[in-house]
């Protein structure tokens, strides 16, 4: 290979720049590489078999393993080895037309990120070069680790395992007319997530195929042998097979072998070169076959077996990341990119074939680069309650406008892995139907219905996160006990929509049935700590939790929610008959205020019960009343949006994408919490209260859950957990003396 500088040679395209080597031409590249193969004004090529449009992938997987390569270990660090190991397939679905590509694996990011420079959507982010590309990898502004959403033409975010496949179905089932392939790793397999959640969507959208897993078999997980590196082949299409695939495409690198390379798992860049074409024109034939087949309404699986590793600069799990020795002066890093190396021309091909793939840079063409259109809601028929001691149901109040959104919007789907009927929102099923191949109204069951109810919290929280992601309203509809279940995908699309580029409705879930209504199950279902996950997340600056206090708090607090874009929207309420406490005007005020006052009572000293969520206010009221009595006053003071209580310093509000920067202020703030003692009262995890006891500068405590346990009623329960009004009596009195 022959060492050349950028700079030192005209006929060198500018995107060279930063280039380390250059090799010579491939044999005949004059006849196969003279012209590029997707023909201008075209998107892909005429054929999969056609001799140069396979010569032509070829240069395009090396470019990408080459880039990859270079980028990470002009860091010494990233992910080279995964990527590399399937970049024929990657590289076919381009040259066919493909670009709408997500991923399940996140250490695929600096393959990816090559990817968008070839095909010139990073140069939205000012990364025209190479050079450039190299600056700003893994740098803040930059190219991230991992994948997000702030990447031009990067359709989702991808950094634990298990998610991607929630994002390709997302945006299969909003864009039926277009495939989404998005690769898996066959360490990441081992998740059992990711068929499950295929295998629930099939059965409840069986003519949405297009989306596409194509496995990446390379026998390697991070550090070690993936768990299946010992499937056979036939054991491998078996289990594909065996979950519902109608179609099995597998291409083995081990048939095109001959260098005679020991075990199951081989390298083709080591093929002389008249077999590399031959493996990957079989890549090109099975991923159009494969498409084909997706986009026709059956299953689809493709599958590359190939080493990890496959023309980097280290085989199998070694290869999976880069460390400080990894540099570019490395030898190995050396002699790695020289093996790759390409020819000016070359470069200048792949890059003609990329720009035109699609019909143009991802960053133009996919569909996450365009806002999803939404149908208008209009004002929606709120019903306020008088206030006073009639019970009503929140979570059934907010039912009956989900049910409403539904009927104006068609693509709106809700959520539930436990069932709405156990929620107090059988309204929700009774309107827009379980999805269910079983037609049976008993059970409000039918094909073409808006309530998808797989067993699975991952599977709920990911199909509703990720239709939110892809621009689509949705409601997540948990037990606050089980939502711990579906959070990490929920959690990955809130930080996604906090750099998004673009607007889209917020993700919004429905948590009910909380800790205090499930004494009789025990403390198998009181899991109330999540919340402090919540309040962990309140700090990112687009996540509210929201705790409306009764059913006409819930209803104002949804159509909210409703309006909000790129925000993750937590509605937490009680599933039981409880009091109206607040009319709409006070939850408009809370939640723009964080709180809003509901009893006050002076005294000659002043208590100020500081309340999170609706059956805790039961104790509170109980201990005002005993505090009015011995002549100390009250104000009882229900939180309603956390969020607002912190100081703007506190959260990351202006970094994000629709910011939000609405704050209560200081002098605000004294008013409503300002007293001789302030306690803190939540049903759940303490660290929601931060906000307040971080800005209170009166003498003050906390209430909250401990742990579960089986009592008969919540009163009981409350009781085991010191919540009671006798204790909130006495704390406060030992505070004002």
């Amino acid at each position: 290979m022959t060492a050349i500088s950028a700079k030192a040679s005209s006929a060198l395209p500018d995107f060279c720049e930063g280039i380390q080597y250059f090799g010579e031409a491939l044999p005949d590249f004059k006849i196969y590489g003279a012209n590029p193969a997707i023909e201008s004004g075209k998107v892909a090529i005429a054929s999969p078999t056609d001799p140069a449009a396979v010569y032509q992938t070829v240069l395009a997987a090396d470019a990408l393993r080459y880039l990859t390569l270079q980028v990470t270990a002009s860091k010494a660090s990233g992910h080279p080895g995964g990527f590399a190991s399937q970049a024929e397939a990657y590289a076919s679905l381009v040259m066919l037309g493909y670009k709408n590509i997500i991923t399940e694996v996140g250490h695929h990011a600096p393959g990816f990120y090559s990817a968008m420079f070839l095909d010139c959507s990073l140069e939205d982010m000012g990364i025209l070069t190479v050079q450039q590309l190299r600056d700003r990898f893994r740098e803040k502004h930059g190219l991230l680790g991992h994948l997000s959403g702030y990447i031009p033409g990067i359709l989702a975010p991808a950094g634990p395992l298990g998610q991607g496949q929630h994002f390709a179905m997302s945006a299969a089932l909003l864009h039926q007319d277009k495939l989404f392939p998005f690769t898996v790793g066959d360490g990441g397999l081992g998740e059992p997530y990711i068929v499950s959640a295929i295998a629930h969507f099939h059965t409840a959208y069986p003519s949405v195929t297009n989306f596409l897993p194509v496995l990446v078999w390379n026998g390697y997980s991070q550090e070690h042998h993936s768990m299946v590196s010992l499937k056979t082949n036939e054991q491998m299409t078996a289990y594909w097979k065996g979950n519902g695939f109608d179609e099995v495409i597998l291409v083995d690198a081990k048939e095109f072998d001959d260098q005679d390379q020991p075990g199951d798992y081989v390298d083709s860049t080591v093929f002389s070169f008249e077999k590399r074409l031959e493996f990957t024109k079989a890549i090109l034939v099975g991923v159009d076959k494969a498409a084909r087949s997706a986009l026709s309404g059956q299953l689809t699986v493709f599958i590359i077996k190939q080493l990890k590793g496959a023309g980097v600069h280290a085989k199998g799990a070694k290869s999976h990341n880069l460390y400080p020795k990894d540099t570019l002066d490395a030898p190995h890093i050396v002699s790695a990119l020289q093996t790759r190396a390409l020819s000016a021309e070359a470069w200048q091909i792949v890059r003609t074939n990329a720009e035109r793939a699609g019909g143009g840079p991802a960053a133009k063409t996919v569909v996450t680069e365009f806002e999803f259109p939404l149908p208008e809601l209009g004002e929606l028929p709120l019903e306020e309650y008088p206030v006073g001691p009639i019970p009503h149901v929140s979570t059934t109040a907010m039912g009956r406008l989900v049910g409403i959104v539904g009927k104006k919007d068609e693509n709106f789907l809700v959520t539930n892995a436990d069932g709405n009927e156990a929620s107090g929102i059988a309204n929700i099923n009774q309107a827009l139907k379980i999805i269910h191949p079983t037609i049976d109204d008993l059970y409000n069951q039918a094909p073409g219905g808006q309530v998808y109810e797989p067993l699975s919290e991952d599977a709920c929280a990911g199909l509703a996160a990720g239709l939110s992601l892809m621009g689509a309203r949705t409601l997540w509809c948990s037990y606050e006990s089980f939502a711990i279940n579906g959070l990490p995908i929920w959690q990955t699309v809130t930080q996604s929509m906090a750099e998004l580029r673009r607007p889209t409705p917020s993700t919004i879930t429905l948590y009910t049935a909380g800790a205090l209504e499930q004494g009789r199950n025990g403390w198998t279902h009181q899991r109330p700590e999540i919340e402090a996950y919540f309040a962990a997340l309140m700090r990112n600056g687009n996540v509210f939790p929201l705790f409306p206090p009764d059913a006409n708090s819930i209803q104002v607090c949804y159509d909210w929610a409703l309006k909000t874009k790129n925000k993750g929207i937590v509605i937490t309420a009680s599933k039981s008959p409880l009091p109206i406490r607040t009319t709409f005007a006070q939850t408009h005020k809370g939640l723009r205020d964080g709180a809003v006052l509901l009893h006050e009572v002076a005294g000659k000293k002043k208590v100020v019960l500081a309340v999170i969520g609706d059956l805790t206010l039961i104790p509170a009221f109980e201990a005002a009343s005993f505090l009015e009595a011995e002549g100390i006053g009250v104000k009882i003071v229900s939180i309603i949006n956390p969020r607002r209580l912190y100081r703007p310093d506190d959260t990351a509000w202006e970094t994000c994408s629709e910011p939000d920067g609405g704050f209560l202020s200081d002098a605000d703030f004294e008013q409503l919490f300002g007293g001789d003692a302030l306690i803190g009262v939540t049903g759940g995890a303490a660290a929601m209260l931060e906000p307040i006891m971080l800005r209170s500068n009166s003498k003050r405590d906390t209430f909250a859950w401990k742990r579960g346990e089986t009592t008969a009623s919540a009163g009981e329960l409350m009781a085991f957990n010191g919540l009671t009004a006798d204790a909130l009596t006495k704390r406060a009195i030992e505070l004002v003396h």
